[in-house]
């Protein structure tokens, strides 16, 4: 089972994706979870130990030369373009209760479109990571889908955007399928967050009637006091477990 999940900043994506782990983590699956959000601390959400102080991989400067050839910021040069990733996740990867997290970080681009050994050894990363292990896998992606190729996301069983009632969430969520499109990732899926009733369930089925919804998690401050003390959301005693259990059994069914 391969996931990627999306959304608007501050639809509560990263909280959904930590639920969604822990999940299938309960489940006695093994999980390899990818912070591919510079924005966002996963392993925090997840209840990982220290998460501040894990460093993210495009920071590696001598991981990323000793895989590619070239250090970051060096200005020309040829680097390879295929490096080896394979052993990265059990090395790299912080481990929690069956879970193996990954915090890719940001990379800083010299010009629209330009090509660094950081961005090639996430990517080749990311594709062995999706076709080539058995573990389910959950990236909890920017708002957008940009560490996904082509060549990847045919093997995605299921890109879930986070959305929240509200116009501008409405408007990224489409946004995203439009990406998606364009790398032919048609399995898109929303799931509704901060619902505070009826009223918030309808706007988005009335706004999003051609979108297919894996279900509505409710607004609970519980969450939101978890999110500020830097707990896990899971450990919390709240509706969403229920949800997203039902969520996950909807998707592999």
């Amino acid at each position: 089972m391969k996931l990627a999940i999306s959304g608007k900043g501050g639809v509560g994506k990263t909280t959904v994706a930590s639920l969604i782990i822990r999940a299938f983590s309960e489940l006695g699956k093994r999980v390899l979870a990818i912070d591919a959000d510079p924005d966002a601390n996963l392993a925090s959400a997840l209840g990982i130990p220290d998460a501040d102080m894990i460093v993210p991989i495009a920071e590696m400067k001598d991981l990323v030369e000793e895989r590619t050839g070239m250090r970051p910021g060096t200005v020309g040069g040829v680097f390879k373009m295929n490096p080896k990733v394979d052993d990265l996740p059990e090395k790299l990867s912080a481990k929690k209760d069956g879970i193996m997290l990954m915090r890719l970080g940001g990379v800083q681009k010299g010009g629209g479109g330009c090509i660094c050994p950081e961005s090639t050894l996430l990517k080749a990363l990311i594709s062995h990571i999706v076709l080539a292990r058995d573990d389910v896998v959950v990236m909890d992606m920017e708002a957008g889908i940009e560490h996904l190729g082509r060549g990847t996301a045919q093997a995605v069983n299921k890109l879930i955007v986070v959305v929240e009632p509200g116009q501008r969430s409405v408007e990224t969520a489409r946004h995203i399928r439009q990406l998606a499109s364009q790398i032919k990732l048609d399995k898109v899926a929303l799931v509704g967050n901060k619902i505070r009733g009826e009223q918030d369930r309808e706007f988005l089925k009335k706004n999003m009637p051609d979108f297919e919804f894996l279900g509505f998690i409710p607004y609970d401050e519980a969450i939101i006091e978890a999110d500020l003390k830097g707990e896990s959301p899971y450990d919390q005693d709240t509706e969403a477990k229920a949800i997203v259990r039902k969520m996950i059994d909807s998707i592999q069914s």
